[in-house]
């Protein structure tokens, strides 16, 4: 129980630092009076495959630095973890999402106050489709995923020197994000847009627009069904 608690919390901070550096990606390049806005899609695939490296530099001490939760289903179906760290590892997910977009709203208060536009509001903490058409959506989701998880558990049959293994996961998610992204988002990680989703929700942000809760079980179902399908092809080989 104690082993488990500690990979928890490493599930809880590398998720923190996830959410924080990849919504604040988010908000750096969408809001208005920021001295980053315009800088487009490479700065935020870029943005983000540094918050899952460092996301994984801040916690693999800790445990086995998942980071979410359709990635930890995906390893307990392939067989590489115990399925008793499902529920703790994904509350300590979820959790960590949510402390981290919770302190991006704090830093971001003022522009996110100045933007007045709900949808690129919401587009700094949860993700959207170009296009809404949701059996392509979760599709998209699914592919993202699936090359995510599949390429995971590649990389545990390879051998890397020392350290070098978030960097590699960095490039992977910049390199579906350059890809594959550019449909939906990329959530690929249902922790990463539940919890900012949560956040936005509940907080009183000047001028927000909906929530668009009736969206939000597309980067849940399409990242959970990609590491299932993905871990299975896996064990096949």
């Amino acid at each position: 129980m104690a082993e488990i608690i500690k990979m928890s919390l490493g599930e809880f901070i590398g998720t923190f630092i996830l959410i924080l550096l990849g919504c604040g990606v988010n908000c750096a390049i969408s809001l208005k009076q920021s001295k980053a806005n315009g800088a487009g899609w490479v700065a935020t695939s870029l943005g983000w495959g540094f918050a899952v490296t460092f996301g994984i530099y801040a916690s693999a001490f800790l445990g086995p630095a998942h980071l979410n939760p359709a990635v930890t289903i995906g390893m307990v179906v392939a067989g590489i973890i115990s399925p008793r760290v499902i529920i703790p590892f994904i509350i300590a997910q979820v959790a960590g999402a949510i402390l981290g977009a919770f302190v991006v709203w704090i830093n971001y208060r003022d522009q996110l106050n100045a933007t007045r536009e709900p949808d690129t509001m919401l587009g700094c903490f949860a993700t959207s489709p170009a296009i809404y058409h949701p059996i392509f959506n979760v599709f998209s989701e699914f592919l993202g995923t699936f090359v995510l998880q599949f390429l995971l558990l590649a990389f545990t049959r390879g051998h890397f020197t020392h350290g070098l293994n978030p960097i590699v996961v960095g490039l992977l998610i910049m390199a579906i994000g350059l890809s594959l992204g550019a449909t939906t988002g990329y959530a690929i990680n249902p922790a990463r847009d539940f919890g900012p989703r949560l956040i936005y929700y509940l907080l009183p942000i000047e001028g927000k627009g909906s929530a668009e809760w009736s969206y939000s079980y597309v980067p849940i179902v399409g990242p959970i069904m990609g590491a299932v399908v993905a871990s299975l092809i896996f064990k096949l080989l």
